[in-house]
């Protein structure tokens, strides 16, 4: 199990109802604690967790931050797959990052210490973000689309040195903004 942690309790039905999992770290694989890859409520009672549709840590990420969430659109979910979940390793309040356009930490970046809506307004040419420089103790979300739309990816402090790092499609990233952590 990871050093870092939180709960998390995943349910079978909508609205927290049904057969239930309760999650307090690392969790590659639901399946083999008894539970199907079907979720359609969740409750996060602590921490924050990056969930994928996955077993593995693998497939499309869902951010899930504290709060409920009573049906599988509110983590902005297409269906009720769920296959694994980790707390997203937190170290503090403290944030900033640093945006490349080019991979191997080239070419025009920005440098980010809040929420960032549209990418681009920062003067960015491109429409891509090939690498990046997290650093402090904080965990960002990427979002394909402006506005913390689309398909999401978490990073946390390091470095990445190619969008494939932070298992993205490609690296058209249009927003960003920061893990809250409530314990």
């Amino acid at each position: 199990m990871s050093q870092y942690s939180g709960k998390v309790v995943f349910f079978e039905g909508k609205c927290f109802t049904g057969r239930m999992l309760e999650v307090f770290g690392d969790c590659e694989n639901f399946q083999d604690r008894g539970f199907m890859n079907r979720v359609n409520s969740i409750r996060v009672e602590s921490g924050a967790f990056v969930c994928f549709d996955h077993p593995d840590f693998k497939g499309q990420q869902f951010i899930l931050e504290h709060g409920e969430y009573p049906e599988f659109q509110r983590w902005n979910a297409l269906n009720d797959h769920m296959g694994s979940c980790r707390p997203i390793r937190m170290h503090g309040e403290h944030y900033r990052v640093e945006l490349f356009e080019e991979a191997n930490f080239a070419g025009q970046f920005v440098e980010l210490c809040e929420d960032c809506p549209f990418l681009q307004g920062r003067g960015l040419v491109k429409n891509c973000i090939n690498s990046i420089k997290a650093y402090g103790d904080g965990a960002w979300v990427l979002y394909e689309e402006p506005n913390y739309r689309g398909r999401m990816y978490v990073v946390e402090r390091g470095d990445y040195c190619t969008h494939m790092e932070w298992q993205a499609q490609n690296p058209n990233i249009k927003s960003i903004r920061r893990v809250a952590n409530y314990f």
